[in-house]
């Protein structure tokens, strides 16, 4: 563990006879790193990355060579080089390896880009950041405070661990602020600062390590996965966003959550907001596991956080009972240009495949037509040739030449190759795909999705993943084939976050003149053509759900919006068929309806003077609420 501050053990000597000032940070990540913030004598904003630890250095930067030519070609090679003395010092305060051939210096706005580039943790990006838009000379030669989280000794307790009592008993009204279109969120530019400062980093810290831990046995459940601590976090910093931004909370917390006034205003923001009851739902989930783990620490024990966890699932169910569920009818959908039909997808999906391959037989490979092959690839992969697969397959894919371990951060099987696309043979060509990360993996006892590829999209991935795909990687300034997926963004990086691949997909989609439907719709159109009554000769359903991993009764309650009406049209119309067949079938004569004169109906004479026995016969209808009631 690292304490907050500067290190002070640095040769004084060194400092003074360099031509340059150095301050060495330690900023806590997952591994511990080390910074070197380097200003010249004449105070101008210069600064090096010098040294970033194990599993921090994984996959961000592969070596000091790699981040050395990002920022040189960025800089049009333009960059000064250390060395000498300077580069002894360098070595000396950094720990750096002695045998590293490049310490460049470069500008502050160039190393931001190339950090960018390179994926560097957040910690680090925010404090380059945070000194390029303040450039006086005393925060250039140190790093703000609110980046230095310490991490020696546990968060403390509030002063008082127990809920805020009483609990609301109903929502406040919430009318919408003027700034409302503003983010709110920590994770915004205007509040990330926020989001290292020591008690929060500390906080947070702590909540990660409770709901991610494999054995955490005064926790309720199994541990959280990665995308499940995602997701949790997003809601946490919108939570503490919204008091900073909205509540003026000045030093927001996650003691924050102990406030249930807070909570329900939040709550009375988004649906004043319109967003959607699962949304909302899935923050009151998060608010659950905050508040657990308040109770797992010295003090938690106070019955209020009993009480919030029940008053926390009430306000669930009525949220979820009062508030709609977005319509997913193709109709509906239609009408506001969300929707395109199964035939319009796959005849807009081929003509792409179609205008590729002959750009790129005519043009040659250039950055130009290889995007255009990638981007058919990529919709051929979504729809038209498979049973749409889960996109997270799909974004987590690697290629045949990658062969190094599974990249699935969950993952702990170590014979594991990920979420991988195969190259089984040249002559003929067969590719194979094999997922065994996938939504219901544990559901289905890891039982992996493996298929071969079609002949047609395994030639168009062939061909892709050729030269195109090299001209892509040097184009976005990738050391070799640093991208292990076989589908990456504008910048030459893997489709990490499901939204960049969402609005990656509508601006294509839109450009091929479709509509702007999400990449998932594609699961539903699907769905929805081979349910219809219309349906083409096709695959199997139940083959087609396992492909896109789960079953066809999950097609009938999320998928097939029109399984309802469908059901119930077929079932009056066999009714008319059902009708003729029982007025066919009626040979016998018809029944005797005289009335005979004998007293029935169970009415009851009485004469005036005699006690009634009998006030009346009971109706049906009076019987019939009898037993309603009953």
């Amino acid at each position: 563990m690292l304490h907050a501050g500067f290190a002070t053990h640095t040769k004084r000597g060194l400092m003074s006879s360099s031509e340059y000032t150095f301050k060495l940070v330690q900023v806590c990540l997952p591994e511990p790193s080390k910074l070197v913030v380097m200003c010249d004598k004449r105070k101008r904003q210069c600064v090096c990355l010098c040294q970033v630890y194990k599993s921090c250095l994984d996959g961000l930067l592969p070596n000091y060579q790699a981040f050395y030519r990002v920022c040189s070609r960025l800089t049009k090679h333009q960059s000064t080089l250390l060395s000498g003395q300077d580069k002894q010092l360098l070595v000396a305060l950094a720990g750096m390896d002695v045998s590293v051939p490049h310490v460049a210096v470069v500008s502050l706005a160039v190393c931001c880009r190339a950090l960018k580039l390179c994926k560097v943790p957040a910690a680090v990006l925010h404090a380059f950041d945070d000194i390029r838009l303040k450039p006086a000379s005393q925060v250039v030669l140190g790093l703000p405070e609110h980046i230095l989280a310490a991490h020696a000794q546990p968060s403390p307790n509030p002063v008082q661990l127990q809920m805020t009592t009483p609990f609301p008993v109903t929502l406040p009204e919430c009318a919408l602020p003027a700034d409302f279109k503003k983010q709110h969120g920590l994770l915004a530019k205007p509040h990330k600062h926020l989001v290292h400062r020591a008690v929060l980093a500390q906080h947070m810290g702590e909540f990660k390590s409770f709901s991610t831990s494999p054995f955490q046995l005064n926790r309720k459940g199994i541990a959280h996965s990665s995308r499940t601590w995602q997701n949790s976090e997003k809601h946490v910093y919108l939570f503490l966003g919204y008091c900073h931004h909205y509540q003026q909370v000045s030093q927001p917390t996650l003691q924050l959550f102990l406030s249930s006034p807070l909570i329900a205003q939040f709550v009375s923001f988004h649906i004043a907001a319109g967003h959607s009851q699962l949304y909302i739902r899935n923050f009151l989930s998060c608010a659950k596991c905050v508040l657990r783990w308040w109770q797992s620490k010295p003090g938690g024990n106070h019955p209020s956080f009993v009480a919030g966890l029940e008053w926390l699932q009430t306000l669930g169910l009525q949220v979820a009972d009062q508030l709609p569920r977005p319509s997913k009818d193709p109709k509906g959908l239609a009408d506001i240009g969300k929707w395109m039909c199964a035939a319009d997808l796959v005849h807009t999906i081929h003509g792409a495949e179609q205008q590729s391959q002959a750009q790129m037989q005519q043009q040659g490979v250039t950055v130009e037509t290889s995007r255009d092959m990638h981007d058919a690839a990529l919709a051929a992969m979504i729809f038209s040739h498979l049973p749409p697969v889960r996109l997270s397959c799909i974004r987590s894919l690697v290629g045949p030449a990658y062969l190094g371990p599974c990249l699935h951060p969950d993952c702990k099987e170590p014979s594991c190759e990920g979420n991988r696309l195969s190259i089984m043979s040249e002559s003929p060509l067969l590719m194979r795909i094999s997922l065994p990360h996938h939504k219901n993996a544990r559901k289905w006892g890891k039982a992996v999705i493996e298929f071969d590829v079609p002949s047609d999209l395994a030639q168009l991935l062939h061909t892709y993943l050729g030269a195109p795909r090299k001209a892509l990687l040097e184009h976005h300034l990738l050391i070799g084939d640093a991208c292990p997926y076989v589908f990456m963004d504008m910048h030459g990086r893997g489709f990490v976050a499901a939204a960049v691949l969402t609005l990656y997909w509508q601006k294509w989609l839109v450009s091929r003149g479709g509509v702007p439907m999400n990449p998932s719709m594609c699961r539903q159109v699907f769905v929805d053509e081979r349910q219809s009554d219309s349906a083409t000769a096709g695959p199997s359903n139940q083959g087609a759900a396992m492909v896109m991993g789960h079953s066809v009764k999950q097609w009938d309650k999320w998928y097939d919006m029109q399984y309802h009406p469908r059901l119930a049209q077929n079932a009056v119309d066999g009714m008319q068929s059902w009708r003729a067949a029982m007025l066919q079938s009626h040979t016998l004569a018809a029944p005797d309806l005289t009335l005979s004169t004998a007293l029935h109906c169970g009415h009851v004479l009485v004469s005036d003077s005699e006690e009634s026995q009998y006030q009346s016969c009971c109706s049906d209808s009076d019987s019939d609420i009898d037993i309603e009631l009953d």
